[in-house]
C-alpha cells in the first residue's frame, strides 16, 4: 500500500483500487458492478463467469491489509436489475456471514438506481450522497461538496504510460484534485476511462501489486 495525506487526513491507497483512511477504520470501494457479468449474459452476451467472486477476494485482500472494521460502497454495488440473480446473491451472502461484524454502507449511484438497494439480509445500511466522514464527502458522483474533500467513483479513472519499445499501458489509477478524489472501479468486470488532468492534481497509477505515484503534469496536458 500507499500512504499519503489527503485533507489533512492519512490514507491508505492499496493495489486493489481500495482506499482506507485508518483514523475512522474504514475502507472505500467503488463501483463493485456486483452481478455485472451475469446481467451481460442475461441480455445474450458471452462474458467470463467468477468475477463476483474476484471481486469479493480483492475485498477480502484489502480488509485483511488495512484492518478495517467499516467498508464503504461510493454507488453501483449492483450492476442491474438482474444483478439479483441467485448465484449473485448467494455469493454475497456468503462473503456477508463471514464478515458478520463488519460494518457495511452503500452511498447510492447511479446504477443502484436502476437496480435496487440490496437485499436487507446483507445487512448494508444504504444512504445518498453525501456521506460525512471527518473532512470528507463520500459520494458516488465526483462533484464538488462545500465545506469538505469529496471522495467518489462513477468515472472508472485510468491513465496512459509508456510500456517497452512503444507500447502505452492502460492503468486503472487514483485521481486526486483539489477538491475531488476519484477512486478507479473496483469491481472485476469494469471498464476504464482516460482522464484529463489538472494543474495540481495528485496521481497514483496501479501495476499488479502495487500502488506508484506519478509526476504532476501541467495543467491542460492529456494523459493517453
Amino acid at each position: 500500500m500507499l500512504q499519503i495525506q489527503i485533507a489533512g487526513e492519512d490514507a491508505q491507497l492499496h493495489p486493489t483500487g481500495a482506499l482506507c483512511l485508518p483514523a475512522h477504520a474504514t475502507l472505500l470501494v467503488a463501483d463493485a458492478h456486483f452481478g455485472k457479468a451475469v446481467s451481460f449474459r442475461k441480455l445474450g452476451v458471452p462474458v467470463p463467469r467468477g468475477t463476483t467472486s474476484g471481486t469479493l477476494t480483492k475485498l477480502d485482500e484489502a480488509l485483511a491489509a488495512t484492518g478495517a472494521q467499516h467498508v464503504v460502497f461510493l454507488g453501483d454495488f449492483l450492476h442491474s436489475a438482474h444483478a439479483h440473480a441467485a448465484g449473485t446473491l448467494a455469493a454475497l451472502h456468503d462473503w456477508r456471514d463471514a464478515h458478520a461484524s463488519l460494518q457495511l454502507t452503500l452511498v447510492r449511484g447511479n446504477h443502484d438506481q436502476r437496480a435496487g438497494d440490496p437485499p436487507a439480509s446483507l445487512g448494508c445500511e444504504v444512504v445518498d450522497e453525501p456521506l460525512r466522514l471527518g473532512p470528507f464527502a463520500l459520494c458516488h458522483h465526483p462533484r464538488p461538496v462545500a465545506q469538505a474533500y469529496v471522495l467518489a467513483g462513477h468515472w472508472h479513472p485510468c491513465v496512459s504510460v509508456a510500456g517497452r519499445a512503444f507500447e502505452r499501458l492502460r492503468l486503472p489509477c487514483f485521481w486526486l484534485g483539489q477538491e475531488v478524489g476519484v477512486l478507479p472501479a473496483f469491481g472485476s468486470f469494469t471498464g476504464m476511462h482516460p482522464i484529463q488532468l489538472r494543474a495540481g492534481d495528485r496521481l497514483f497509477a496501479i501495476a499488479g501489486d502495487v500502488v506508484r505515484a506519478l509526476p504532476q503534469v501541467q495543467a491542460g496536458s492529456d494523459p493517453r
